[in-house]
This record gives C-alpha cells, structure tokens and sequence, in this order.
C-alpha cells in the first residue's frame, strides 16, 4: 500500500525475547527458500492460502498453518494489533545477506499494508525505503510503503528473523496507525506500549476470506487505474494512454449494468479487457512510474491480471504475488 510516509512505528512493542524463544523452537525443517531461490531469504508459514506450508499464493481464503498454533504469544500479538490478517510469515535473512531493491506490484498490494514485527535482529541490519532507512529494533512494530523501492541489508553474520504479516487493516488497526510516529520525529509524551505476555488474552483472530474479485467494479477498476496514471512520470504518451483508460472504463460500466458479474457477461468483459491489454501494450511501451517500475507491469500485476477471473488456473495465486520478500 503506498503511503505518505517510507515507515511509521505504531505505538506497541512486544516482549521479543518471548516471541525468540517460541520462534527459535522451530526446526530448520520448517523453514522454505524462497520460491526464486534467492540467496540467503527464507519463510516459515502462520497463515496462507487454505492453511497450506507450501503454498505461496495470495489469492484464496488465508487460515492458519500448524506452525501458528506453537506461538501463543504471537497469536497474541497479531489479536492486539487488531488487522484482518492475509497472509503473514516468519522471514528469515541470514547473515551478509539482502532482499534486493524493489517495489511490491500486485493487485493484492493495492490495499494492503505490511506489518514488521523484528524477533531477532541486530542494530546494523538496514530497511530503507524511499530516501529513508531504519533499524527496526526488536520487539516494536512497524509498517511500511511497499509501493516505494524498498531494501534490507543485513551486514551481520547473524540471521535477520522478522514476523511479516499483511493485512488490509480495521478501524482498531488504523486508530493504531493514527497514534504511530515517524523515524526520527517523536511526538510529546510518545511511547510505544509494551504489550506482557499474558497466558488468557485474546488470541481469536480475524482472517481473510475473499481477496480478488470474479468481475472488478468499474469504480475499482477506475480508482487502480487513476492511481497508476497519477504515479507515472512525465511522458508525451500519457495523455493517449489516459483517454485509452477512461474509455475502457466507460466500456466495462456499461458491460456491468448489463451484467454485474454474471458469467453470462465474461465474454463481453473478455473482449473489453483482451482488447484494452493489446491497447496497452502499444501504447505505454515507454511510460515509467515514480517508483522505477514500468508501467506496464504495474498495470499488468494491478489491472489486467485481476480484473476478470474467468481464466483462473490453480496457480493464479502464486503468480499474483509480490516480487520479493522484505
């Protein structure tokens, strides 16, 4: 989710060396590389995709794996944050490794928010975001702006063990976002609350059921795609483009005043979307937008591959997911 700030510190903090312990009892079984083999990152599953440790979907009903239910202060955590939770990890980056520069492109990003909670770290390990850069100490709670170019260095021998969870929030969620601080600017009287382990809090959590839509409205498809025009840089075939946009707009409005999402309609959307792409692929070849990424993949990742799902293969989720991990 873009934001108007690289990070923001919410104002809780956890008892790290308890979230440690339940984290460091995991054996090295658990752990996943990550799907592309990038050196040094690694994940162990809390709530995916039907509850599935091998999936790396985002789209599908987000339940727990067996591995949340061996962290009671965990599940603590994420119930006293308050989200609807999509699918959070334990990320692991060991030591003298990187997450690469990169923005997060999909339409599963769109709306939601990343959460950092550092279990084991070091003061030298680096998150920068944007122009911004943090060491995110152990035990706080931290949120980013995955839509900027973001990176992580760990220039420890140690392994990096952050809690990573996605959520598209709650009124709770955001009243907590609404009393967070930015780095380096720390409010009269701000402190983060220190959250005790407590062995009958509440641990009931609420959770993701319906990611994608079968048919995007046409009042999200027309918000994803201003928002895209209103991040791309200066360009002389952005204005072509924007007329291009609002015409397919126009069209699909009309396809769901006909049909919503009946599947009677697909075809008709099919044909609107199928054409807009080719459209596309012409003429916003040269459009970049202002967090490096091409357009057109933003486009692809946001709009095209989830405005209609009447071609959804099983592994739809998979390719839907965000570059890297953080």
């Amino acid at each position: 989710m873009k934001l108007q700030v690289p990070f923001i510190q919410l104002p809780l903090r956890f008892d790290s060396g308890r979230l440690a312990d339940e984290v460091l009892a995991f054996d090295a079984s658990a752990w996943r590389p990550h799907p592309q083999r990038l050196q040094g990152n690694f994940a162990l599953p809390l709530i995916t995709a039907g509850g599935d440790t091998e999936s790396e979907a985002v789209v599908g009903a987000m339940r727990p794996t067996p591995h949340l239910a061996r962290c009671p202060y965990l599940m603590q955590l994420l119930s006293r944050v308050g989200g609807v939770w999509g699918r959070i990890r334990l990320m692991k980056l060991a030591g003298h490794a990187e997450v690469s520069p990169h923005a997060d492109l999909s339409y599963y990003w769109r709306d939601r928010v990343r959460m950092h909670v550092p279990i084991v770290t070091r003061p030298s390990v680096r998150f920068l975001c944007g122009e911004a850069e943090v060491n995110m100490a152990a035990g706080e709670c931290w949120i980013f702006d995955n839509w900027r170019e973001h990176q992580v260095i760990n220039d420890h021998e140690d392994a990096r063990i952050h809690l990573v969870a996605d959520t598209v929030g709650s009124v709770a969620f955001w009243e907590l976002f609404n009393r967070g601080r930015v780095p380096n600017r720390r409010p009269a009287n701000w402190q983060a609350q220190l959250v005790p382990v407590d062995a009958h809090a509440q641990r009931d959590l609420r959770l993701e059921s319906v990611n994608i839509p079968i048919v995007m409205t046409p009042w999200e498809l027309h918000e994803h795609l201003q928002f895209l025009l209103g991040e791309a840089r200066p360009h002389p075939q952005l204005a072509v483009v924007g007329q291009a946009a609002a015409r397919f707009v126009t069209g699909w409005r009309a396809i769901w005043a006909q049909f919503g999402d009946d599947p009677q309609g697909w075809p008709a959307y099919r044909a609107a979307l199928d054409g807009f792409a080719q459209q596309m692929e012409r003429d916003a070849q040269g459009l970049q937008l202002v967090n490096n990424a091409t357009f057109l993949k933003a486009l692809r990742a946001i709009v095209l591959s989830a405005a209609l799902r009447d071609r959804m293969r099983p592994d739809m989720g998979e390719r839907m997911k965000e570059n890297l991990p953080a």
